[in-house]
């Protein structure tokens, strides 16, 4: 695919087409078609640091294999079907196979208890569950509860792996069964026919089943190629869970659609700075995205200590990042981190591209194909320096076809995709002010706002201005009640070791805040934890705070 050349967001925008082909199915109009199978498509380092290299031509074949034995067991088009396969290339071959049957996979987190599984498979009607023998006594301890389950396989880990268990299929074996091609007919699901399911998060409620068309490769074409920055050849590595729609974001559609190889690490337990550095340095790896978090633990170490000359371009998308990081790391490097905002639901709406100045805490300014608008409480459109909610104009009433990237609504569940999309705006849920430049600034979700004396404050500024202190490592930002100021702002700490929480570091964090951000957006209480409440996917739950800080003051 032909990138576009520009150096300005003017003509990037008005030159920018989508150009989807009928009918379009990514397996068979992309990878099929590719013009040189041999071609570098994925590196792979395991845990053990063994590194494995694979063509367009292998995925091609595997996965037509797979695809011709899944149908074999049964498996048809709209069968739905969960994933939980870590970061191992087989995941990628999974989910081309059902992308030939037509099949939906639900890429599933390894974080998946018994109970998350058994409320999963039930309530999307999941009726085969692929995974690595790690999860599969999990899902042996919910499939009796689980009726519509009907074929289980069962991938070897290598880590004192013995047979299947009772019922389930060896991945290898079931594999070696199918045949060489499995050809697309007539029936081959294709354009706006349901391709695949992700699971929201579940931050404000019990997660939804977002569902994406074939189409959606397609809304990871700018995210790759232009917000990523890739050119044929370049060794990509989004740091993401396989569980997740971050990973098909970085992991594989617009970065092969950009001619780039996908650096794939596998790493198990812990998350370790120093050997992400390692590993990027080692690989040579050109581009790089992962959560501010990341960057945050990566500028503590000494970046000198490491060669990462190989690294051209850097991103960052899921929280703000806060102004230090990213002068430390321009610093160290000499590299900016390019920010981006988008959600399960979509893919990139807001971004800074590398023709754009990057301004450290700004989502940046829209994308080609989303027509980006701040509405009130009204449902007016807000101006410059006004917070609204972020919403997507549709070019119907009530339905988000044809923007490529934008969900097609949360399955099964019309009523809840009614409470966002209506009025020809699909309703994000997520609040933020635009400057007169254009660039958007993320104030926080809408149930996150704290309004205290007449402010209306969001957490991530807040959040932002602690975790810039170095004694800080994460900081979740809510409001409680209070008699005077309606809310008062609370944060709840977690410190950097070596840092000791009391009155002194209280005042020494809110003195802080105060230098960084307005003075009344400052925390007049602080909590300190060992750990913040998340979602399985990482996500901070706020409502949980919210929730427990409540139940202590028996309201």
């Amino acid at each position: 695919m032909e990138k576009l050349r520009t150096t300005s967001y003017r003509d990037f925008m008005a030159d920018f087409k989508h150009d989807i082909p009928a009918n379009y199915n990514f397996v068979y109009d992309f990878l099929d078609a590719h013009p040189h199978p041999e071609t570098l498509a994925m590196v792979h380092v395991d845990d053990a640091g063994s590194r494995r290299e694979y063509s367009f031509g292998f995925f091609q074949q595997e996965s037509a294999k797979l695809a011709s034995a899944l149908s074999a067991q049964g498996v048809s088009k709209g069968d739905r079907v969960m994933v939980i396969l870590y970061r191992r290339m087989e995941y990628w071959v999974t989910m081309l196979a059902l992308c030939r049957i037509g099949a939906l996979p639900i890429p599933s987190p390894s974080l998946l208890t018994p109970h998350d599984i058994e409320f999963r498979v039930n309530f999307a009607h999941v009726s085969c569950i692929i995974c690595e023998d790690s999860i599969t006594a999990r899902v042996e301890a919910a499939k009796t509860r689980c009726p519509d389950l009907k074929l289980l396989v069962d991938i070897p880990s290598g880590m004192g792996h013995s047979a299947a268990p009772a019922g389930w299929q060896d991945y290898e074996t079931l594999k070696s069964s199918g045949a060489e091609e499995f050809p697309r007919t007539a029936q081959t699901a294709c354009g706006e026919e349901p391709m695949v399911i992700f699971f929201s998060s579940g931050t404000t409620g019990m997660p939804k089943m977002v569902l994406h068309t074939h189409t959606y490769p397609f809304g990871h074409v700018v995210t790759g190629a232009h917000w990523h920055d890739l050119e044929p050849g370049d060794l990509h590595l989004t740091l993401s869970d396989t569980g997740w729609a971050k990973s098909v974001w970085g992991k594989f559609y617009g970065q092969w659609m950009a001619g780039a190889v996908v650096f794939v690490w596998d790493f198990r337990g812990k998350f370790e700075p120093r050997e992400l550095l390692r590993i990027l340095s080692v690989h040579k790896v050109t581009t790089f995205c992962a959560p501010p978090t990341v960057y945050r633990f990566l500028v503590r170490e000494d970046l000198k200590e490491f060669d990462l000359s190989s690294l051209r371009h850097c991103t960052t998308a899921g929280e703000l990042l806060n102004d230090s990081v990213f002068l430390d790391w321009q610093k160290a490097l000499g590299l900016p981190i390019y920010e981006g905002y988008g959600q399960t639901e979509t893919t990139l709406q807001l971004a800074t591209l590398p023709f754009m100045k990057p301004k450290p805490g700004s989502i940046g300014k829209p994308m080609p194909g989303w027509d980006i608008v701040l509405l009130n409480a009204e449902d007016q459109v807000c101006p410059p320096g006004e917070e609204g909610e972020i919403c997507i104009r549709l070019q119907s009433e009530k339905s988000t076809a044809g923007i490529p990237g934008l969900f097609s609504g949360y399955l099964d569940e019309q009523e809840r995709t009614d409470k966002v999309v209506y009025g020809g705006f699909y309703h994000t849920g997520d609040k933020a002010w635009v400057d007169e430049d254009g660039y958007f600034w993320f104030l926080g979700r809408t149930d996150d706002l704290i309004k205290s004396s007449g402010y209306r404050i969001g957490p991530f500024e807040v959040e932002s201005a602690l975790v810039s202190h170095e004694a800080v490592i994460e900081a979740a930002v809510t409001g409680v009640p209070d008699p005077v100021r309606g809310m008062a702002v609370k944060a709840t700490v977690v410190l950097a070791p070596g840092f000791t929480p009391g009155d002194a570091m209280t005042k020494t964090l809110q003195d802080h805040v105060k230098t960084v951000t307005a003075p009344y957006k400052y925390p007049r209480i602080i909590e300190y934890v060992a750990e913040l409440p998340k979602t399985i996917s990482g996500k901070i739950k706020r409502a949980e705070i919210r929730a427990r800080d409540l139940e202590r003051m028996n309201m």
